[in-house]
């Protein structure tokens, strides 16, 4: 079904896709994460992620858990380097306690002070359980050293120490800085007639004051390749191996997510599962993963083995990347990948939450929403040449860094 747009006077955008279901999802994308921190404010987008919940100017913490899980619904909320959401999914007869939830926390949270010091608490307890997991552990610390002395590179959980120092005017001026109506976005997809929604917007955010964002990103610092090893005294070795990437505006972003997908991507089938698990037993994981950013980007490729067989793993993982670069890919198996790529494509998109989710990040960063069939058009179109010639740009040796945790 379309898409329908529209920009109330005080700068916030709408989108919504009208959906034959009993169930409705809706929320707020708001274009500002870990990224947007000054020096002084780590882990303060998450900090105010869990702090939306704690109170507004109407409503305590209980009411506000309580106003959607009283009917069966569900509110949630996260954080990334790039963008925060606060979303929930509900029956469509409750749409409207959605929305008017959804925008009291966004647009008049309290932050009260009594509340902070437990967040607090409940977040180090995360940062803890966080740092007792190697395996995720590992993400964190390898954008910080692709990313070094940049923005991307900062930590989303942020500082322990810091955090214990965060009042209610820290936050409130973070959400003041950060919180424009011109970064914000309100999304909806559901059985519910667009005039609704459009209703619903003007009465619940629609007389917000309009403020526009004067902030601007600063780019990454020059990549330079680092190889990091620590010693942990894990029971395996946790390993990432990549570089650079491209950005999200880059039309070279759908062949390399294709080229991801063949490399490591989440098929059983994967050159590097098939090489390093099935055949060889070295690894009980080993994937790759591509994340692209408004003005940059981040592959890696993570395996975790026995300590005495990392050299191994990562000779076979080195030699696929070789035969990436070295030979162009035969015409049948590069066919069978963009069927895999597409299906795969299209069973995520059949999860309505899923769907509402990336139909609000790409309005949030475009402004449209590419519809299955483009991106299925576009992905027929890539060739062997394109993915041999990113293969080469992306995978060469010289560029890549790797950090690995063993005993």
């Amino acid at each position: 079904m379309h898409i329908h747009t529209a920009t109330l006077p005080n700068g916030v955008r709408i989108v919504h896709k009208e959906d034959v279901s009993q169930v409705a999802y809706c929320g707020f994308a708001i274009n500002a994460g870990t990224r947007d921190e000054e020096e002084d404010e780590s882990g303060m987008a998450h900090f105010i992620e869990h702090m939306l919940f704690k109170g507004t100017e109407k409503r305590n913490s209980w009411h506000i858990l309580n106003r959607l899980e009283g009917v069966g619904g569900e509110i949630n909320a996260y954080t990334t380097k790039e963008e925060t959401f606060v979303y929930s999914t509900v029956l469509t007869a409750d749409f409207e306690k959605a929305v008017d939830l959804c925008s009291d926390i966004v647009f008049h949270p309290t932050f009260p002070s009594h509340e902070i010091e437990k967040e607090v608490d409940v977040i180090i307890e995360e940062i803890n359980s966080y740092n007792d997991s190697p395996s995720e552990l590992i993400y964190d610390e390898f954008e910080s050293i692709v990313f070094k002395n940049s923005q991307l590179g900062r930590n989303i959980l942020g500082d322990a120490e810091r955090l214990q120092e965060y009042t209610t005017e820290n936050a409130l001026r973070f959400v003041a800085n950060n919180y424009c109506t011109d970064r914000i976005l309100f999304f909806s997809v559901g059985n519910i007639p667009f005039k609704k929604v459009m209703r619903l917007a003007e009465k619940y955010f629609g007389d917000v004051a309009a403020k526009y964002s004067t902030k601007t990103r600063q780019k990454s610092a020059l990549y330079v390749p680092d190889h990091v090893r620590k010693n942990l005294n894990t029971h395996q070795t946790h390993a990432l191996i990549g570089a650079r990437a491209y950005s999200l505006s880059d039309e070279r972003r759908l062949p390399l997510y294709l080229l991801n997908n063949i490399l490591g991507g989440p098929g059983m089938n994967s050159k590097l599962n098939l090489a390093v698990r099935e055949k060889r037993g070295l690894a009980y994981t080993v994937e790759s993963a591509y994340t692209a950013y408004s003005d940059d980007g981040l592959i890696n490729i993570y395996f975790g083995t026995e300590h005495d067989d990392t050299e191994k793993c990562l000779h076979v993982i080195y030699k696929e990347l070789k035969n990436l670069r070295e030979r162009e890919m035969p015409s049948s198996q590069l066919e069978r990948a963009k069927r895999q790529l597409m299906g795969q494509l299209t069973i995520a998109n059949e999860n309505r939450e899923n769907y509402a989710l990336n139909m609000a990040k790409s309005f949030l960063f475009f402004g449209m929403n590419e519809s299955n069939s483009v991106v299925a058009e576009k992905i027929s179109k890539i060739t062997s040449k394109q993915l041999l010639e990113i293969a080469n740009d992306i995978f060469e040796e010289d560029k890549l860094s790797t950090l690995i945790y063993t005993k």
